[in-house]
Order: C-alpha cells, then sequence, then structure tokens
C-alpha cells in the first residue's frame, strides 16, 4: 500500500542514495511528458526537504524546459535488489546552470567541488510530498557496473565541442520551450570538468 511523508526521513534518504539509478518525471502545461534515467552517483539528498542531482550533456533538455515552463518535477527510485519499495519524491525545482553562482557554491558544498565530464547544470528540487509504495511488480536485476560511454564522448569533445553541442541540441525542448542553458555557457567562472573545480 501506498504511504505519504512529508519529508525525507534518514531511512528513505539512504533508500534514495542506495540506488543506482533513478527516473525524472516533468512536464510542462501543454506538450509531451519526459522520463529520463539519471545516474544514482549524481543524486545528493541535502536535508529533510531537498535533494539535488549533477546533470551530465545528453542529446535533449527536457526536464530544464519543463521546470523553467512549470516548476514540476517528480524523481522516482525503485529497488532492483533487496526488499521491494518504490520512492517517489515530489515537488518543485530549480536548475543551476554550469557556472552560475548557485551552481558553483552548491557543486562545492555538495559534490566536493568535482564535476564528472560534460556537466551541463545541476537540478534541486524542493520536496513537499513523498510517497513509497510496494514495488513489488518490479524484476529484480543484477547490477553490473557503469558505462563510460558517455565519460568518453564527452571528454573526446572537450570544453568547446561540448559548448557546440550544447547550443544545438540543449537550447530547447522538443517542443520549443526554451531551457535557459546556454545563457551561463560564456559565464566567468573556468571548470574543467572531471577535476576539482577551484572558485
Amino acid at each position: 500500500m501506498a504511504k505519504m511523508f512529508d519529508r525525507i526521513d534518514e531511512r528513505l534518504a539512504e533508500f534514495a542514495r542506495g540506488q543506482k539509478i533513478f527516473f525524472t518525471a516533468s512536464a510542462a502545461a501543454d506538450g509531451r511528458v519526459n522520463v529520463s534515467p539519471k545516474d544514482g552517483a549524481s543524486l545528493r539528498v541535502l536535508d529533510e526537504r531537498k535533494v539535488a542531482y549533477l546533470d551530465q550533456t545528453g542529446s535533449g533538455n527536457e526536464t530544464a524546459a519543463h521546470v523553467r515552463a512549470s516548476g514540476r518535477l517528480t524523481l522516482m527510485f525503485c529497488a532492483f535488489e533487496g526488499a521491494p519499495m518504490i520512492l517517489r519524491f515530489y515537488g518543485t525545482a530549480k536548475v543551476l546552470p554550469r557556472r552560475s553562482a548557485e551552481y558553483l557554491e552548491l557543486l562545492d558544498s555538495a559534490f566536493g567541488g568535482v564535476e564528472p565530464p560534460g556537466a551541463r547544470q545541476i537540478v534541486v528540487l524542493s520536496v513537499d510530498r513523498v510517497q513509497t509504495s510496494c514495488g513489488y511488480g518490479v524484476p529484480l536485476f543484477d547490477y553490473v557496473g557503469e558505462r563510460e560511454t558517455l565519460k568518453r564522448w564527452a571528454m573526446s569533445k572537450g570544453e568547446a565541442g561540448l559548448k557546440e553541442y550544447r547550443q544545438q541540441k540543449n537550447a530547447q525542448s522538443i517542443d520549443g520551450l526554451p531551457t535557459g542553458l546556454v545563457e551561463f555557457e560564456d559565464g566567468p567562472a573556468e571548470v574543467e570538468s572531471g577535476t576539482r573545480m577551484e572558485v
């Protein structure tokens, strides 16, 4: 049976942190609903009502466009091993573009100042509802390891190549909504992906 909570207690935070993958769901008032898988290692539980994940460059940027348009975002975690459970965080999000002051501050405080290659933004979710459900229908899977493909692709692109790619592929959603991402591409901070960032 589903249970509702008004905050993320330590048990639920530990469950979220322990998952290798989680999913985001977002939508504007009109247009397509987006669902995306995210690397579990990118997640940080900041406190009882706030989580963040460090997002990497991809072929689209639907979440940023939808958050800009509506603010709504849901994160879902499910147990693929051990005791079954599904966990959802509902709330209102904001996107911190790479090189923005808020991004740099949170990168330092929550991620040790280290960016993965291809980092493009941090998404921060203010959680107003937490839900657990049984997860009995989720199959069991064995974790094999992380793919290195995205990391190698980002490293081969380099800073200039990633910037050009984001300008071409990440500036708006598939429904034509602006993401706001490219406005910060020429910001003042120098950040070298894959290393410690010096502010």
